[in-house]
């Protein structure tokens, strides 16, 4: 059935409906709408990932692959990149989760892309020498580094993992650590 409309017309012209037919069209929209049976819905169809217990009636949806694997990570959180040792090295976060390299000079490191929550890990390698290393800018703009334990170590293929902690797009919690002998 079409709605049906009550002519409310101007205001006492006599040409509006009577209260008796607009309260008949107002009980016949709502019969209506209490007895529709979904019928307005065609059909269901599920994609991928997703189910549907009929194509029409009462109908289940379910998602069945609602759980995200490590293939499904971006690079951010999955990938390793290795770095050429320089002078100043600026890490992408966006392009890698782990960043290796063997030190060769003293480093001023940079980070980029850097998001709240993100976490880092930089593995050098020690050159055996007395290379240093720094931190430097987030996001480029100067960079607040708050350590917690360790000492870097750039003794002859000493490794030393240096987990950054990303508590703001410009402040990091790290820490540095050597494999025990």
């Amino acid at each position: 059935m079409a709605q049906q409309t009550i002519n409310v017309s101007t205001p006492n012209s006599g040409a509006g409906d009577s209260l008796r037919d607009s309260m008949i069209k107002i009980n016949s929209n709502f019969t209506e709408l209490y007895t529709d049976d979904a019928g307005d819905v065609g059909s269901i169809i599920g994609g991928t990932g997703i189910t549907a217990s009929s194509a029409t009636g009462d109908v289940t949806v379910s998602i069945t692959d609602d759980s995200v694997d490590h293939d499904q990570l971006s690079n951010r959180y999955t990938a390793s990149s290795a770095v050429t040792s320089a002078a100043a090295i600026t890490l992408d976060t966006a392009t890698a989760d782990v960043f290796t390299w063997t030190a060769g000079h003293s480093t001023t490191v940079a980070f980029t892309n850097v998001k709240i929550g993100a976490t880092s890990a930089v593995i050098i390698t020690g050159g055996g020498s007395s290379y240093t290393l720094a931190l430097g800018n987030i996001n480029g703009s100067a960079g607040t580094f708050n350590r917690l334990g360790g000492t870097y170590d750039d003794t002859s293929g000493t490794k030393n993992l240096i987990e950054f902690k990303f508590i703001s797009t410009s402040e990091a919690w790290y820490q540095i650590s050597q494999i025990a002998s």
